[in-house]
């Protein structure tokens, strides 16, 4: 059962926007480790800042050593959230980097959260990022950057619009050129939308496309409830062990998916060519999978990477 309804708002300090925090968290922690995976030097000044509350607890590395020790299950779900938001990252950098090297210069990121590829990637002359999402999050990341002298690569243009609504008009109020290739990011994102949400979301993006124009997305993975506690469980019981009270359930901000459209398939019948990578095989092609994970017996309960093309006019 999600908490979410229809409307709702937040910042770094509340829903979706705390997960983003988590997520720098983890981009932070690998840039700190001996041999990182991906490079982000300004995701620990991003998490630092932020007000999350009781969470502050969960980013302090040693509470995060106490949370492993409770168990074996629960080092594992930690090492596998942490391993997967990296191989994430590292992914759709990498669809990123690709798409610039075909000749694309514009560049929106749905959902931005704190990523901050528009100030840490190898931009080419005339790239333009556009980055969409909610008004406080978007303003918390560029004033906490801006204030420790962190500068853009790139010619970044904040997007403040809620997804499910009328977000293409903001967009394109900002600049946006329908008529130009663009290669779009939708990372950690469908998983927050209902189904219908989800549809509207690729259709205003297939609207938006111009011929050669990439998606690089993240699918919701597709487990029910039972499942879910399986994964989720062990760490709530780990919170009390800990005398660790959070503020907020993150696992019920995203939805149910097993209603949704498949994205590889809804790209293909709107003109795209989509390919699907699943996240446990680019985890273990990096060596980043964590085999006693619960749940990893059941493939719908892991997300697919997507990269899709949408082919040059004849």
């Amino acid at each position: 059962m999600s908490t979410r309804t229809d409307d709702d708002v937040w910042d770094v300090s509340s829903g979706p926007g705390l997960t983003a925090v988590m997520v720098a968290f983890a981009r932070a922690n690998e840039t700190d480790s001996d041999d990182p995976l991906i490079r982000d030097p300004y995701a620990r000044l991003l998490v630092d800042n932020a007000d999350v509350g009781a969470w502050a607890a969960m980013l302090d590395p040693g509470m995060v050593a106490k949370m492993k020790a409770t168990s074996a299950q629960t080092a594992a779900i930690i090492d596998h959230l942490s391993n997967y938001q990296v191989v994430r990252t590292h992914f759709f950098d990498r669809c990123t980097i690709d798409a610039m090297a075909d000749g694309i210069r514009q560049v929106v990121i749905l959902a931005a959260g704190l990523d901050s590829r528009a100030y840490r990637l190898d931009w080419p002359a005339g790239a333009v990022v556009y980055e969409v999402d909610q008004p406080g999050v978007l303003a918390y990341k560029s004033s906490t950057l801006a204030a420790n002298g962190v500068s853009p690569l790139a010619n970044r243009r904040e997007v403040a619009a809620d997804l499910r609504h009328d977000w293409p008009t903001a967009l394109r109020d900002k600049g946006f050129d329908p008529t130009a290739a663009t290669i779009w990011l939708a990372e950690g994102l469908l998983a927050y939308l209902t189904a219908d949400a989800q549809d509207q979301l690729l259709g205003h993006i297939d609207a938006l496309s111009a011929p050669g124009s990439w998606i690089g997305v993240e699918t919701a993975a597709k487990h029910d409830r039972n499942r879910r506690e399986d994964m989720w469980g062990p760490s709530k019981a780990m919170f009390g062990q800990l005398g660790f009270e959070p503020t907020e359930d993150l696992s019920a901000l995203v939805y149910a998916g097993h209603e949704r459209a498949v994205v590889t398939e809804w790209l293909d019948e709107h003109g795209w060519q989509a390919t699907a990578q699943h996240s446990p095989d680019v985890m273990r092609r990096h060596g980043r999978w964590v085999d006693d994970v619960p749940l990893a017996d059941d493939r719908d309960a892991f997300a697919d990477f997507v990269i899709a093309h949408r082919q040059l006019s004849a």
